[in-house]
C-alpha cells in the first residue's frame, strides 16, 4: 500500500485533466462545464500504468480513442484521451515497481465542495491519505484510501465540471463506476460522509444494491464483493454494444477476460476484462 500511495502521488504531479495541458493547449470546444460542482460524479479517470505505449494501442483499438501528448514539467510522460470530441481519460506513466509487481488500474476522481474538508472527513472516518490535498492550474486535487483500501480521487474543479450532456454515456465512454467493497454498510457511511452522498437502494437480480447520488441523480454504485480474491477496488465500466464481442475483441488485444458475458452475469450484458498493463475494467452493453 505504501508504494501504491507513492505511484497515486505521481499520478497527481503528473497528470490529470484539470493540471495537465497539450502541446497546442486544451481543445474544450466539444465540451460544456457546469456552474456548481456536481458532487459525487466521477468527472476524470485516469489509467496507472507501467506500459503506457501497450494501454494506448490496446484502448484505441477497443474503443476508437485518440491520444495527444500533455506537458507538464514532470519526468512521467502523460496523454490524454479523446472519444469523439470529449476528452475521457489520462494515461499515466508510472515506472515499474523493484519487487516486479503490477500497479496498473484505473483512478476515478470524484468531484467534492471541498477538497480540504473532504480528506479531513475521510481520515476521522477511518481512511488515510495517499496524497494530500494540493492546488493545480484549474483546480484542487486529492487521493484517499477508504477503510478497506480501495483508492479514490477527489477534485474541485475551478472552471465547473463536465456537465451530464457532456459525459452523456455512450460506447467508448465511461457509463458508471461502482466500488467492489467487503463491507456495503460501512462503506456507504464512509462515502456519505466523505463526499456528501444521499443514499437509495434497489432491487435487481442478484439481491440488494445501494446508489449513492446528490440531488436526485445517482452517481455510483456499491457492490458487495463476489469474488473472495479480488481486494476492495474502484471499478470503472466503459460502454460497448456487445459486451460478448467487445470481451473478445480485448482478449485480441492482448487483454485477458476475467469475467465472461453470460446469462448467469447481468443477463450477458456485462463483461470483467484485464488491459495488456493488468488493469481492470467492465465491459457494459449500451445503447440508446
Amino acid at each position: 500500500m505504501k508504494l501504491y500511495r507513492h505511484l497515486v502521488t505521481v499520478v497527481l504531479l503528473s497528470g490529470l485533466l484539470l493540471s495537465c495541458t497539450t502541446t497546442t493547449g486544451p481543445d474544450l470546444a466539444g465540451m460544456s462545464f457546469s456552474d456548481q460542482p456536481l458532487i459525487g460524479k466521477a468527472i476524470w479517470h485516469d489509467l496507472v500504468t507501467e506500459n503506457p505505449a501497450a494501454a494506448e494501442r490496446f484502448y484505441e483499438g477497443l474503443f476508437g480513442w485518440s491520444f495527444q501528448k500533455a506537458t507538464g514539467g514532470g519526468r512521467h510522460a502523460y496523454s490524454v484521451a479523446r472519444s469523439g470530441n470529449v476528452w475521457v481519460a489520462g494515461i499515466v506513466a508510472v515506472d515499474p515497481p523493484a519487487g516486479g509487481e503490477t500497479f496498473s488500474r484505473w483512478l476515478p476522481y470524484l468531484s467534492v465542495d471541498d477538497v480540504d474538508r473532504a480528506v479531513d472527513t475521510s481520515v476521522s472516518a477511518g481512511g488515510t491519505v495517499a496524497a494530500t490535498a494540493r492546488n493545480v492550474p484549474l483546480g484542487r486535487v486529492a487521493a484517499i484510501v477508504d477503510r478497506e483500501g480501495a483508492v479514490i480521487g477527489l477534485a474541485r474543479s475551478d472552471i465547473g465540471d463536465p456537465d451530464d450532456s457532456t459525459t452523456a454515456a455512450a460506447p467508448g465512454r465511461v457509463i458508471w463506476n461502482e466500488l467492489l467493497t467487503n463491507d456495503v454498510a460501512a462503506a456507504t457511511e464512509f462515502y456519505r460522509r466523505v463526499v456528501g452522498f444521499d443514499v437509495r437502494m434497489i432491487e435487481r437480480r442478484g439481491g440488494e444494491y445501494t446508489l449513492l447520488g446528490h440531488n436526485g441523480i445517482d452517481r455510483v454504485g456499491l457492490l458487495s464483493n463476489p469474488i473472495p480474491e479480488w481486494t476492495p477496488i474502484w471499478l470503472t465500466y466503459f460502454g460497448v454494444k456487445d459486451a460478448a464481442a467487445a470481451a473478445t475483441r480485448a482478449e485480441e488485444l492482448g487483454g485477458q477476460i476475467l469475467v465472461p458475458a453470460s446469462p448467469e452475469v447481468r443477463e450477458g450484458t456485462m463483461a470483467v476484462v484485464a488491459d495488456p498493463t493488468g488493469a481492470l475494467l467492465v465491459l457494459q452493453n449500451w445503447t440508446r
